[in-house]
């Protein structure tokens, strides 16, 4: 959870059935329509313990799972599309009694929506409870346009179904062995790559979490961060890279920008031909335009001036012109930062901030 907590969340079956269409409630104002098109698909069904006790858990249980099932390579993922689904049991219950009676929520197609449901669904029963009230089994179905459940159908229970044995399907036995061997096999889950990008790239816990969320996020990052420096390399895909795509509703696969581009600019960054703000000017050509880095530091006349002399020619200037300026900066020295701000603006970004701010203490006597 966001506070560092732990939630277990128990398995109480997984089992496979074939999609048998769905009912389109919402298209019609008197009629329901049936939308065969999927019939005969392979679903996985899986269906968990009642361990989980708030909206919170839920919305984080079901991101967990996509999580795993997308780095699985099991199914994307994508609820809107009907890739996954979930059908979610509220029941409430005053503190120390059993649970309480469950109603189901039908085809829920977005964790926010789970959320809303189960929030709205909890808030409903109460005021029936509170109001001397039973609750009543049922199916609903969740209306994201008014935030609100409503009722579908009675609940049947397990034997209504009038499930029965089909005698064409033989027991499915696995060794300990096979499973064994398909575990080897998997790839780096979530939980295990967060871990090891906290300890081997020294990653805040958030910033890790942010970047194994998508598995295609981590493996671009991990190229990116590849013999560099990693908290930097972290810095820029998450506050530049994903910044951009998320204004431009890009996914990762997206990208104008590739792992070996943006490992590009980070080189010459630490190589100190690019400062931070011409590195940003160049990850706007490079998006826009694409290129090598290097090319185009070269070919646009990007590289920071590292030159000391022109430099220096460049704070006598500054201090010559702002007498009071300097008479501040000796009493408040934090206030260097204005004439760093100064020199780089008349240098069009391009002087070396490090050489800046030397000799700006030296000239300054701070």
């Amino acid at each position: 959870m966001p506070d560092g907590e732990a939630v277990t969340v128990g398995i109480e079956r997984l089992h496979l059935e074939q999609d048998a269409g769905k009912s389109l409630h919402e298209q019609h104002a008197s009629m329901s329509l049936v939308d065969l098109n999927r019939c005969g698909v392979g679903l996985m069904e899986i269906v968990s313990k009642p361990d989980l006790r708030s909206a919170e858990e839920a919305r984080a249980y079901l991101a967990k799972l996509r999580t795993i099932l997308r780095y699985l390579g099991t199914c994307d993922g994508d609820m809107e599309k009907g890739s996954l689904r979930a059908d979610v049991n509220v029941s409430v219950r005053r503190p120390g009694e059993p649970l309480g009676t469950r109603c189901e929520i039908k085809n829920v197609n977005s964790i926010r929506f789970v959320g809303q449901a189960i929030e709205y669904e909890a808030r409903r029963q109460i005021a029936i409870l509170e109001d001397g009230g039973s609750i009543e089994q049922e199916t609903r179905l969740f209306d994201p346009g008014k935030g609100e459940t409503r009722s579908m159908r009675n609940k049947e229970e397990a034997h209504d179904y009038r499930y029965f044995p089909d005698p064409d399907l033989l027991p499915l036995e696995l060794t300990a062995e096979y499973v064994e061997a398909l575990a080897g096999d998997l790839p780096e889950l979530p939980d295990a790559k967060k871990a090891r990008f906290t300890h081997d790239y020294g990653l805040s816990a958030y910033d890790a979490g942010v970047l194994v969320g998508e598995r295609a996020t981590a493996d671009f990052y991990e190229a990116v961060a590849r013999d560099r420096d990693a908290k930097s390399a972290a810095n820029w895909v998450i506050n530049e890279l994903f910044g951009r795509l998320n204004k431009e509703g890009k996914g990762i696969e997206q990208s104008p920008i590739s792992a070996d581009q943006l490992g590009g600019i980070l080189d010459l960054i630490a190589e100190r031909v690019i400062s931070g703000k011409l590195a940003k000017d160049l990850f706007e050509i490079v998006w826009s335009e694409g290129g090598d880095p290097r090319d185009i530091v070269e070919t646009r006349g990007l590289k920071q001036v590292t030159d000391v002399s022109a430099i220096e020619k460049i704070i006598d200037e500054i201090i010559a012109a702002n007498p009071d300026k300097v008479v501040q900066a000796k009493a408040k020295p934090t206030l260097i930062g204005w004439f760093v701000g100064q020199v780089m603006r008349a240098s069009a970004g391009k002087a070396d901030p490090h050489a800046v701010n030397a000799l700006l203490k030296r000239k300054l006597g701070i």
